[in-house]
């Protein structure tokens, strides 16, 4: 099987949960009146509108999006409808069969998930009933994931970039500033083939619906995807970002819409991927067409490091 770029790139891929391409209206839209240069600038010169809603009716939910994301097969067919919030027990057990992660290592890639879970007991994760899409990915692939001491060795991030939500967790230790964040995710994206980072603090903030705390993380995530922005150029790498609904993009509703969720990629291989990706289920198929199986016995270890 052959690359469609010859080598494989080195892939950098940040998921914004709840981000959809909306009107470029700042009385609707935070994003065009927020402090978040970075990112309005991707949105209009290097998006490629992906559509969400899967073919099944009703706004397109999170679980689903997140599992076909990831999958590349419409989870919400699967299902029979869109489901919000965290997968079941089904649907777990259909992003463990199928996943990005899974399938990156197996053709012989060092893939990793760079979230940090604030535990020291890995099966406590193992063992939860509620678990999000990108924790069921991680622990199929690679049979664990990132806890605190890697979080604060610098080698995971976590998910609100700063630390600060961990104040309700008993955490004491210093705030990181969100460049911060993104030096220890490009870090460890120098050590791996492919490096997922999920960011879900969108999503929470536009269902509360309180403006300044939108236009807040706005701003928090546009550091740090400013701080992340010479990847391509620096590693001949490829940098994504992509979203499975909209939501954050529509002040008028602190509901989901049907608005497409934006692709935008940048550096080796964004051709390739804009133009194969139209709907959330093409994303794992454009982007495993990047990577031919290697001729390696190598088995990953836990991190795939």
């Amino acid at each position: 099987m052959k690359s469609a770029l010859g080598a494989a790139p080195r892939t950098l891929l940040v998921f914004v949960d709840g981000l959809g391409l909306g009107e470029r209206n700042p009385a609707v839209n935070p994003i065009y009146r927020g402090d978040c240069p970075r990112l309005r600038r991707w949105l209009d010169r290097h998006a490629t509108p992906v559509d969400a809603t899967l073919g099944v009716p009703g706004l397109p939910q999170s679980a689903t999006g997140q599992a076909t994301l990831y999958t590349g097969r419409n989870a919400a067919a699967f299902m029979g409808r869109h489901v919000p919030g965290l997968p079941g027990p089904r649907l777990r057990e259909f992003v463990a069969r199928h996943n990005l992660l899974s399938e990156l290592i197996r053709r012989g890639y060092r893939a990793t998930f760079a979230n940090a879970y604030f535990t020291d007991d890995i099966e406590e994760v193992r063992r939860r009933r509620r678990m999000s899409v990108t924790t069921a990915a991680a622990l199929a692939a690679m049979g664990r994931v990132r806890a605190r001491a890697e979080l604060f060795a610098g080698r995971a991030v976590y998910h609100d970039l700063t630390r600060e939500t961990l104040r309700e967790r008993g955490y004491a230790g210093p705030l990181i500033k969100p460049e911060e964040a993104a030096a220890h995710l490009l870090d460890i994206a120098r050590e791996h083939d492919f490096t997922l980072f999920e960011f879900f603090q969108t999503d929470l903030a536009a269902h509360r619906g309180e403006p300044k705390a939108v236009e807040a993380v706005l701003a928090r995530l546009d550091k740090f995807l400013a701080a992340l922005a010479g990847w391509p150029r620096r590693r001949r790498g490829l940098l994504l970002l992509i979203s499975d609904h909209g939501n954050l993009e529509d002040g008028a509703t602190r509901g989901h819409t049907r608005n497409p969720a934006p692709l935008v990629a940048l550096g080796r291989g964004a051709s390739v991927l804009r133009e194969r990706v139209r709907r959330l289920e093409d994303f794992a198929p454009a982007l495993l067409a990047c990577y031919p199986r290697k001729n390696s016995r190598l088995q990953a270890s836990p991190l795939g490091i």
